[in-house]
């Protein structure tokens, strides 16, 4: 599902005499209509695909109307291609200032999934507009923010973005109520062992299995149990999604079964009822127990396919192992089990997931493990890979330990825009960093490994570690914790949230 699909649907588009719809690839769009309208994001690749439609129609004496929409924003390079190309006379083009996408009763997002691999990877600074803007479309909506904390280069740069913005235009929520305390901007760079650590609740485990885009999921034959796939809205109006999408995957199955005798229950009371009972059962109750039913089958059908593919993926020892990285414990057996990972060709994602989380938690490998890891992959998964080497160790995920290394990037990219009582606590914990693993120096000084007498309790758990089976707290998570003022009661006042994948 793409966010077009959240706000209009083929049925509305049409109702607006849109004829046909096609994807922008790499193929001249099949329309005969006399007018073409593209709304597209601003990218280059995009730009020539539209400028090959245009250059094919004067080739071939064809007489249409081009525009394009660009979509959050309009960028000169865009433009300069359309020149370069011979096309930009030819079409009109304008900007749809989509920044924000509500996907649930709590979550907004910008659908941006370019935007790890442009700003970090290649240092393209294109998007920092598109997150100020955003952010004065939250200032606008919900009244003006009572602080805003920050971490990150990036982080920054929005945030002064963010203020020029502010200055240059007279908001229309400065006069509100604030309704939203405090924001907080984090780089994703700041914390890569969230990402890279597997997910156990059910949405992440959805998002692993099926792939969640846009806040909904596509379900195959093997989850339906027919030769059909069914597209899932995930969200708080799914009764049977919303009470577990953040439990620990132990405990889905239970709640599943439960949840399945309580609706035969509720159809078993059919038998001693009159006809007027009846009536108000069929009338009032039928239709909501049967959508209920529908949705239950659905996701008791997606837990076996979890259960399915995780299995092959040996999940139980590959968390077992995380856990070890993550304490520090056992470096040399995880990464024999990581070698054997490569070998039997299990996954080259998980494969290189293990990898990055090694490097990231050991402050790089070893020169000997690294090139063995390398190789062994190499020959696993193809010479193509060098490449997502190289990428990798671009952006710091897979690196090389080099004599005398003391400190990453992580520590200047700390930035605190407004000071508070709990600040010093965390950047204490970025400005201690020595020698050994900066992981280990941060997860010390913030305590992100719990320490727990006895099993962690994961059916009534106490802090954010449960969504990596108490293993590890995500240092987001912490941050907020730190700063924020304490609550009376946690679990009312915050929603736990499955990690943010890497964009």
């Amino acid at each position: 599902m793409s966010p077009l699909d959240r706000i209009a649907n083929v049925s509305v588009l049409k109702q607006h005499e849109v004829d046909k719809l096609y994807r922008v690839e790499n193929r001249p769009a099949p329309s005969t209509s006399d007018q073409l309208c593209f709304l597209v994001r601003p990218r280059v690749r995009t730009m020539r695909y539209i400028a090959d439609i245009v250059n094919a129609d004067k080739m071939s004496g064809r007489s249409r109307k081009y525009k394009i929409i660009f979509s959050p924003q309009k960028f000169y390079a865009c433009e300069m291609v359309l020149e370069e190309e011979g096309v930009f006379g030819d079409v009109t083009c304008d900007e749809w200032s989509f920044y924000l996408l509500p996907l649930d009763e709590d979550i907004i997002s910008m659908e941006l999934p370019e935007f790890f691999r442009d700003y970090f990877l290649e240092g393209d600074h294109r998007w920092i507009n598109s997150v100020a803007r955003a952010l004065q479309l939250l200032n606008s909506l919900y009244g003006p923010f009572s602080r805003a904390y920050g971490i990150g280069r990036c982080a920054k740069m929005s945030y002064e973005l963010w203020r020029d913005l502010e200055e240059e235009s007279e908001s229309d929520g400065q006069g509100r109520k604030p309704e939203i305390g405090n924001i907080f901007l984090m780089d994703r760079d700041t914390d890569y062992v969230t990402a890279l650590c597997s997910q156990v609740v059910y949405e992440g485990l959805v998002d692993d299995t099926f792939r969640i885009k846009c806040g909904s999921v596509d379900f195959g034959p093997e989850v339906t149990s027919s030769d059909k796939s069914i597209k899932v809205l995930l969200n708080a109006q799914d009764k049977i999604f919303s009470q577990i999408r953040n439990e620990h995957f132990s405990s889905v199955f239970g709640f599943l079964s439960q949840k399945s005798r309580n609706l035969q229950a509720q159809y078993d009371r059919r038998q001693g009822m009159d006809i007027k009972q009846m009536k108000n059962f069929v009338s009032q109750e039928l239709k909501g127990l049967k959508q209920e039913h529908r949705l239950l089958s659905l996701h008791i059908g997606a837990c076996e396919s979890i259960m399915k593919k995780k299995t092959k993926q040996d999940f139980q020892e590959m968390i077992k192992v995380e856990h070890a990285l993550l304490e520090g414990f056992d470096i040399r057996e995880s990464t024999s089990f990581i070698e054997e990972h490569i070998d039997r060709q299990v996954s080259p994602i998980e494969s290189l997931r293990l990898m990055c989380l090694l490097s990231i938690t050991e402050n790089g490998l070893i020169p000997k493990d690294y090139r063995s890891l390398k190789t062994q992959y190499l020959q696993s998964y193809g010479p193509e890979h060098l490449l997502t080497f190289h990428n990798l160790k671009h952006i710091g995920l897979l690196t090389e330990q080099t004599a005398g290394e003391t400190l990453t990037a992580m520590e200047s990219r700390v930035s605190k825009l407004v000071t508070d009582r709990a600040a010093g606590k965390i950047t204490d914990a970025f400005n201690s960093l020595a020698k050994k693993s900066n992981f280990r120096a941060i997860s010390k000084k913030l305590s992100l490994i719990p320490r727990v007498d006895g099993e962690y309790n994961l059916k009534m758990p106490r802090d954010m570690a449960y969504v990596f089976s108490g293993a590890y707290t995500p240092l987001s998570c912490k941050i907020i914790e730190q700063v924020s003022p304490p609550t009376r009661s946690p679990r009312a006042e915050h929603r736990f949230v499955r990690p943010a994948p890497l964009r």
